[in-house]
This record gives C-alpha cells, sequence and structure tokens, in this order.
C-alpha cells in the first residue's frame, strides 16, 4: 500500500463539489488541508483514528465556502498554515515560496501558485527528499484548472497567465508525485473537470486538455473561454475568509417557531426557505416562500439566491434533517436562520394560514405553453426543447426581469425549476408550472428533437 492509501483520507463534498483532506502524520496527529467550516467528517475522521488536529492548511481564501482553520486552531490547538501574501487578519503562519514546514517526520513546502486567486499556494508533502503528493487547491485539478474570474472580470485574463506560470512549475514535478486538488466535479470554481477527484502528475501531462495547449495565449483563450457564471455569494467569502469566519460557539441548527412566530417574522422581512422536495412544496406552500429543496446543492443555491443578512425561516417536511441544513447554511457564512416551522405546514394549515400551489406537469401536457430553461448555459446549449426561452436560475433574482403567466418552467430534474417558479410568483406571476424531468425527458416523451445551441 501506498502513502495515500494508508495515511491520506479525503473528505469530498459533493455539494460545493470539493475536497478536503486528513492526513494521518503517523504519531497521533493530523494534517488538515483545505477544511471548511462543517467539520463533521473530519472529526469523524481524526476520531475514529485517534487523531488531534495539529496543523490546518488553507491553499487560498475561498469563495465557495468559510474556512475551518479558524475552528481547528481554537478546538484543537492547530497550527494554521497560510500564503503570506493572503494578508489574513488572525494568528498563522504565513508562508512565503520556499518555506518548509516540520510536521515531525514528514515536511510541507509552499510551492506560489498564483492564479485562482493571487495569494494561492500548492503545499508539497514532502518525506526526506522524496515528492509523496501536492496540495494543489484551484490550480491543477484532473483534467483542468481552477477559474481564474474571481478577482473581477476585468483581472480573469492576467490571472489565467499566471495560472499558466503556475501549472507548468506544477508539472515539472516527478510524472509519480499525487496530485490531491481541492476543487472538483459539480464546483463552480473549477472549469469543467471530469469525474476524477486525485490524480498525478504524469496522468495530468498525458490526459490535461489545458496542459496540451501549445503556448500560453492558447492555454489563457481555452481556459477563459470555458467559464460559466458562478454564485453571487462568492464575492463576499474571501474578504471573510481573509478576517477569519465567526467561531461556533455551539452546534448549528434550527429552533421551532409557532404559525404565529412565523407570521411575525414575515411581517418584519424575514424569507421562508421551504426545504421539501418539489411535490410537497408544488401541492401548498407558504405565498412568497423561495423552494429550495434540502440535498448536496442546497447551500449553493441558498447562497446564490438569498441575502445572508436578512431572517430566514425554514420550512421542512418529515424526515428532513434540520441540522443538516443548519450545516449547509452555516458553512457558507448564513447564520441567521430566525427557525423552523414547527410541526411543518399541517401545523400552517391548521392555523389557518394562506397556501399556494405550483402546478407540475408532464411533457406531454405542455402544449402550446412557453417554456423557460433555467439551466446553466453549457446544459441549455447542449440540448433544449426547441423555442424555450432561457435564463439560469442564478440571474432571475439579479436580473429583476418579468415573465408572462402561465410559462412552464423547467431544468435538469425539477428542482431548480421549481426555485425558479417560486421567485417568479412571488414577484407577480401567475398560472406558473413545472415541468416534471428535463430535456431528455421530454425527448423520450415526445418523439421530437432537442436543438442544440442556442
Amino acid at each position: 500500500m501506498g502513502f495515500a492509501d494508508e495515511h491520506l483520507i479525503p473528505l469530498v463534498d459533493a455539494g460545493l463539489g470539493n475536497s478536503a483532506y486528513l492526513v494521518d502524520l503517523g504519531d497521533g496527529r493530523a494534517l488538515a488541508v483545505d477544511a471548511s467550516r462543517d467539520l463533521r467528517a473530519l472529526r469523524a475522521a481524526a476520531a475514529k483514528r485517534g487523531l488531534t488536529v495539529a496543523f490546518a492548511a488553507d491553499t487560498h481564501l475561498h469563495a465557495d465556502f468559510l474556512t475551518g482553520a479558524l475552528q481547528l486552531a481554537a478546538d484543537d490547538g492547530a497550527t494554521v498554515l497560510a500564503s503570506a501574501a493572503g494578508h489574513r487578519a488572525f494568528p498563522h503562519t504565513p508562508l512565503v515560496d520556499g518555506d518548509e514546514v516540520d510536521l515531525g517526520g514528514l515536511a510541507l513546502r509552499a510551492l506560489a501558485t498564483p492564479g485562482h486567486t493571487d495569494e494561492h499556494v500548492s503545499f508539497l508533502l514532502l518525506d526526506g527528499a522524496r515528492e509523496l503528493g501536492v496540495f494543489t487547491g484551484g490550480s491543477l485539478i484532473a483534467g483542468s484548472a481552477a477559474r481564474t474570474d474571481l478577482q473581477g472580470a476585468d483581472r480573469a485574463e492576467e490571472l489565467a497567465r499566471a495560472q499558466y506560470r503556475s501549472l507548468r512549475r506544477l508539472v515539472a514535478l516527478p510524472d509519480a508525485t499525487a496530485v490531491w486538488p481541492t476543487h472538483g466535479a459539480g464546483s463552480f470554481c473549477s472549469a469543467p473537470p471530469g469525474s476524477e477527484r486525485t490524480t498525478t502528475i504524469g496522468a495530468q501531462k498525458r490526459a490535461n486538455d489545458l496542459l496540451a495547449a501549445p503556448d500560453e495565449d492558447t492555454f489563457v483563450r481555452s481556459l477563459l473561454g470555458s467559464l460559466g457564471s458562478y454564485p453571487a455569494y462568492f464575492d463576499r467569502l474571501g474578504e471573510i475568509n481573509r478576517r477569519g469566519p465567526a467561531l461556533l460557539s455551539t452546534t448549528p441548527g434550527l429552533r421551532p417557531l409557532t404559525a404565529a412566530a412565523v407570521r411575525g417574522l414575515l411581517a418584519d422581512g424575514a424569507y421562508v426557505v421551504d426545504a421539501r422536495p418539489v411535490a410537497e412544496f408544488a401541492a401548498g406552500h407558504i405565498p412568497g416562500a423561495v423552494s429550495n429543496p434540502l440535498r448536496p446543492a442546497f447551500a449553493t443555491w441558498l447562497g446564490w439566491l438569498l441575502p445572508p443578512d436578512v431572517p430566514l425561516v425554514l420550512v421542512l417536511g418529515r424526515g428532513q434533517d434540520g441540522a443538516e441544513l443548519a450545516w449547509q447554511a452555516a458553512k457558507i457564512g448564513y447564520d441567521r436562520l430566525a427557525g423552523q416551522l414547527a410541526g411543518g405546514m399541517d401545523a400552517w394549515h391548521a392555523d389557518g394560514g394562506p397556501v399556494e400551489s405550483i402546478e407540475l406537469v408532464t411533457a406531454e401536457k405542455i402544449g402550446t405553453r412557453p417554456v423557460l430553461d433555467v439551466r446553466q448555459d453549457t446544459e441549455f446549449t447542449s440540448g433544449h426543447i426547441p423555442g424555450a426561452a432561457h435564463r439560469e436560475l442564478g440571474d432571475l433574482v439579479a436580473d429583476g426581469q418579468e415573465v408572462g403567466d402561465g410559462v412552464v418552467v423547467m431544468c435538469g430534474h425539477g428542482e431548480r425549476a421549481m426555485t425558479a417558479a417560486s421567485l417568479l410568483a412571488a414577484r407577480g406571476a401567475r398560472d406558473l408550472a413545472v415541468l416534471v424531468g428535463g430535456a431528455q425527458d421530454w425527448a423520450a416523451a415526445t418523439g421530437r428533437r432537442l436543438e442544440d445551441g442556442r
């Protein structure tokens, strides 16, 4: 067995498309790399092996989640390792290119790899002179490289050129060196990667199309041309991570709220987030509620569509885990959770609360109704219902555009479509419907072909 098999524990957050890592240093201590504020999986893995986290390293100022490094420092006494160029406003060991940290038998060397962010570093894990692997964060990732436009569109090309040089530096490592990226499939920080989350330098030299670019200009055009939209909250979290996110003194959770208390909160400007499955929301929900079914992608859409500084009232269905929802919200800095409606919609009904519904339709029932497709651009251009209008879900709040009545909203499966329909209904659209299934389901049901392109 190799080092990774025995000592490296990847901790995948499928919802955000990221991986954190826990490294067993062999003496009861551990190194955590790019840990998020939701430390449940990391703590469980450490407890299983009887480990105490002694070091917490961050490759960059994360835009897609709050760092857990400060919490590890407060709770476990971990030493925080990060780039000196990040100018973090909390106690840490600032590292510059070439600095090495003795982990006790192993060492961690900082490699300046700007591109994804200005201050990005990769961490080369060494056993003496042998390169065991490199934590590449948002630099070299499996099949691609992370986006370079998070510092603003005006700097995207400059940072893409820095990313080119950083990748060239990394691929100069021996082919057998393991590559342990943070960003991967499903991350909005990444250009579209493959399904693998870890790889090797040699494998990337053979298979990464960006590395096959014949020159820097071609690389830049390819990387920038692959970038789509990203969640609005990405523009906030980098600075919060630089200052240091608030420590969690208690386990995130949801306190119960009576229907009367919910009415009061709504009168004061709170939002209702309904986390029940699509079919339950469609059958009846509190007027103005935003549908965001509890699933791995819950945090992404919460942060994309709703402000972080307004109290949120949650509606859950039977069997749904309020603690899971609270943790997902906490990892992106949404701490103003007023609580959950005790008894769910049954309690709301019993209290005489008003209810609205949204129709679910199958492909055969669309007829001549206009269709609005709210998938990402790349999804839409790869195949959509002929004549469908297109607006990404993430744009619906920002652009403020209205849609007519009677529209059928669709996405890939129905979750994003119901979110979009709930937002549009709250703005006054009427007789909306949500398509059950997606474009391929429509094609199979109708026997018609999808259109490509815009």
